[in-house]
């Protein structure tokens, strides 16, 4: 029996994965899985458990893996049996991971959200790429940062990193043109 659950959280835990601006609107993060739930409280952290067909639909992001674990720094009542959710401290998923926001997608085996370090780790054979195949990276690790608009992918002798860009025009010799008999300099802007 396919029971799907759904929890809003008042909160964005993949922050980490899109810098909002000041005039957008903050949607609640909605988690939807079609097996268990499970969610554990300690005085300070409540860990979440999500299993099988994960989807986690935020602002401007879509995530689906098969295994989604998420810790939370706890708010409110320490005494309370199910601790209210206060900031995100990690996110893991794991198994199938898809990740699609605007115009690309990050597919890998692991994903490690960290919004209090503003980074994700992608790994087990991570490929980042835009929709329309116009770029793809992929290496071993990858390392994302938020808001510096860097990348760093980690390669090694055995695994390396590949990158996959546009053409680039050739700039060589063409054999089927004759060379311009000394082309005017460019002119000088005043």
């Amino acid at each position: 029996m396919n029971r799907p659950f759904l929890l809003l959280l008042a909160t964005l835990p993949l922050a980490a994965l899109s810098p909002l601006r000041a005039a957008e609107t903050v949607l609640p993060t909605v988690i939807e899985c079609a097996g268990v739930f499970e969610t554990v409280s300690t005085a300070n952290e409540t860990t979440s458990t999500f299993r099988d067909k994960v989807v986690v639909t935020g602002n401007n992001l879509k995530l689906y893996c098969d295994f989604l674990k998420v810790i939370a720094i706890r708010k409110g009542d320490p005494e309370a049996t199910i601790g209210q959710y206060g900031y995100f401290k990690s996110l893991v998923a794991t198994g199938n991971v898809r990740i699609v926001q605007g115009d690309r997608e990050a597919t890998c085996g692991r994903a490690e959200v960290f919004p209090g370090e503003d980074r994700i780790v992608l790994s087990e054979e991570p490929v980042v790429r835009s929709l329309d195949d116009q770029y793809v990276a992929a290496g071993p690790r990858l390392v994302l940062y938020r808001g510096q608009r860097r990348a760093v992918i980690e390669g090694s002798p055995d695994e390396r990193v590949h990158i996959t860009l546009p053409p680039i025009r050739d700039l060589g010799f063409d054999a089927g043109k004759e060379p311009a008999a000394n082309p005017a300099p460019p002119a000088r802007q005043p």
